[in-house]
């Protein structure tokens, strides 16, 4: 039996309607990209969130709230930094 559930992109699109939550939608739009961003650049690498974490003297917990998009942990410029680091990357930040 079919059920008729939405998905999530019907929910969030007729979600975004509302001005309220639109508003907040676009202010935590950074923050969520910052983490798509340290989630795909630690997967490129072939690193697991184990392998970071061992890296940059933390649990794996850690690395798992900082990269989670189901909250909004905001990760210091130093853990940014060190996170990069420990791919071989540089954090670029920007002002526009």
């Amino acid at each position: 039996m079919k059920t008729n559930r939405p998905t999530f992109k019907s929910f969030r699109d007729k979600a975004l309607k509302n001005a309220d939550v639109k508003a907040e939608y676009d202010a935590l739009a950074p923050l969520f990209n910052i983490k798509k961003e340290l989630v795909a650049a630690r997967l490129s690498k072939g690193v697991t969130q184990e392998q970071i974490a061992f890296k940059i003297s933390t649990s794996k917990s850690n690395i798992s709230r900082l990269e989670s998009l189901n909250n909004t942990y905001m990760p210091n410029l130093g853990t940014l930094m060190k996170y990069a680091e420990a791919l071989g990357l540089r954090l670029d930040i920007g002002l526009r």
